[in-house]
């Protein structure tokens, strides 16, 4: 896939909140049908072992569908997508971490998360 400018990676966020949402949201049912099947948490009005196949199923369907516009799904819990992208000539990722009301954030490929640093655009 292509580099994304930030405007073009801000829209393409834009696009993908839904999805991200509904991710959120599944990943919290995930976690409790699961801790209700194993015994570690009480029993759940979601159902069972195929509520939490098809929430499984659903994530990644979901995880697919971002991974296919070019974004990079980082991490799920928290949610962590990065957008590749050149700033001045340095390859960076736009990155966006659950939570984050916009995307405002960047860092160099070889500094990773830690070397995260707010957009001046």
């Amino acid at each position: 896939m292509g580099l994304f400018t930030v405007a073009e990676a801000r829209a393409e966020l834009a696009r993908l909140r839904p999805m991200l949402d509904e991710i959120v949201a599944v990943r919290a049912d995930m976690v409790e049908l699961s801790a209700a099947l194993t015994g570690g948490g009480p029993p759940t009005t979601l159902g069972g072992l195929p509520e939490r196949k098809a929430a499984e199923a659903r994530l990644n369907e979901l995880m697919t569908e971002i991974q296919e516009t070019g974004a990079e799904l980082k991490g799920v819990a928290p949610l962590l997508v990065d957008f590749p992208a050149d700033l001045d000539g340095v390859p960076v990722l736009l990155c966006w971490l659950e939570g984050d009301t916009a995307l405002e954030w960047y860092h160099r490929l070889d500094l990773g998360f830690a070397g995260r640093r707010r957009l001046n655009i």
